[in-house]
C-alpha cells in the first residue's frame, strides 16, 4: 500500500505504518521526553512518531533497515541538524555506541515478525538503558507481562522480568496502521532494573534452564528439566517435579540454576531464540 511519501510498506520487513494523530500523542505522552534525553527509535518508517519526538527532543537519532526509507527521512527532517540516521538492522546494532554521559531510551513501533529476538537482544543491552517504550503485538506484549499459570507465561516474559519491570500501557487497534495489520497491537514499558530482583549467579544457565523447561512446557519439572536437575535436587528446593513450567516463577527458575552452576552442573547450552 503506498502513502503520500510514494513508499510502498513492505512485508519483508513487516512495515504497518502508523497514522492515527490521537495513538501519536497518546504514545508521546506516555514516552514523556525531555529535550537532554538519549532517545533512540527503532524502526522509524516514515517518521509519525520521530516528527513528535524531535519537536522535544532535536538530537533524537533513529535506527532504520530499509534504506529507501533513508532519503525520506533525511528530506522531512532536513531542519534538525543534529538528527541522527543509523543505516542498521536492529537485531544485530550496538546500542551501547549510542551512549553517551546518559542512558539511553529506546522507543519504537516494532516490526511484529522480528519483535521476540529484538527485545531479547535488547535485554541483553539493559545496563545501557533507561526505559523502552515499545508497540507490539498485543499477544507479545501479553507474553511479558504474563505471570505463572497463565497461558501466555514462558520464556519471553521470564528473561525480561528477570532484567526490566514490564507495564502494559493502552491496546491501539488495526485501524491506526496503514496497511492495517490482521492483530492488535498494544504499548508497553520496560524499566531495566536498578537492582536485579532475583540475581542468577550465571545468567547463561538461567537462560538454558528456562529454555528447557518451556521447549517441553506440555511435561511435568521432572521430564522437562529431566537432563538438567535430578528430582532429588528439585525435592531439595521444595519444588514439587509435578508441576509444569508455567507454574514457576522466576525465583524458581534462578533456584534451579543457582543449584546447577553451585553443583558444577552448570549447562549454559547454545542459547537459541525460542519463542515460547
Amino acid at each position: 500500500m503506498s502513502n503520500k511519501h510514494g513508499h510502498q510498506a513492505r512485508k519483508r520487513f513487516g512495515q504497518n505504518f502508523l497514522h492515527d494523530p490521537g495513538v501519536i500523542e497518546r504514545i508521546v505522552r506516555s514516552i514523556n521526553p525531555k529535550p537532554d534525553d538519549a532517545i533512540v527509535e527503532i524502526g522509524p518508517g516514515l517518521g509519525a512518531l520521530t516528527e513528535e519526538i524531535l519537536a522535544v527532543n532535536p538530537r533524537l537519532q533513529v535506527v532504520e533497515l530499509d534504506r529507501d526509507l533513508i532519503p525520506v527521512l533525511r528530506t522531512k527532517f532536513f531542519n534538525y541538524p543534529e538528527f541522527r540516521i543509523h543505516e542498521a538492522d536492529a537485531l544485530s546494532f550496538d546500542f551501547s555506541q549510542l551512549m553517551d554521559d546518559r542512558p539511553l531510551r529506546i522507543v519504537g513501533n516494532l516490526p511484529y515478525n522480528i519483535s521476540t529476538p529484538l527485545i531479547f537482544h535488547l535485554l541483553e543491552q539493559s545496563g545501557v538503558v533507561q526505559d523502552m517504550h515499545f508497540m507490539l503485538q498485543k499477544e507479545v506484549v501479553q507474553r511479558l507481562a504474563a505471570v505463572p499459570g497463565d497461558n501466555n507465561y514462558g520464556r519471553l516474559g521470564i528473561m525480561a522480568q528477570y532484567f526490566c519491570r514490564v507495564q502494559p500501557l493502552f491496546e491501539v487497534g488495526p485501524g491506526a496502521f496503514r496497511p492495517a495489520p490482521k492483530v492488535d497491537s498494544a504499548i508497553v514499558r520496560l524499566v531495566p532494573h536498578q537492582t536485579l530482583p532475583h540475581p542468577a549467579r550465571d545468567l547463561k544457565t538461567l537462560q538454558a534452564v528456562v529454555r528447557t523447561a518451556f521447549n517441553a512446557r506440555r511435561k511435568t519439572l521432572r521430564k522437562a528439566l529431566g537432563a538438567l536437575v535430578s528430582v532429588a535436587q528439585l525435592q531439595s528446593l521444595g519444588i514439587n517435579d509435578g508441576l509444569r513450567p508455567e507454574n514457576l516463577s522466576l525465583a524458581d527458575y534462578v533456584r534451579i540454576a543457582d543449584l546447577l552452576v553451585e553443583s558444577g552442573a552448570s549447562s549454559a547450552g547454545n542459547d537459541e531464540v525460542s519463542h515460547d
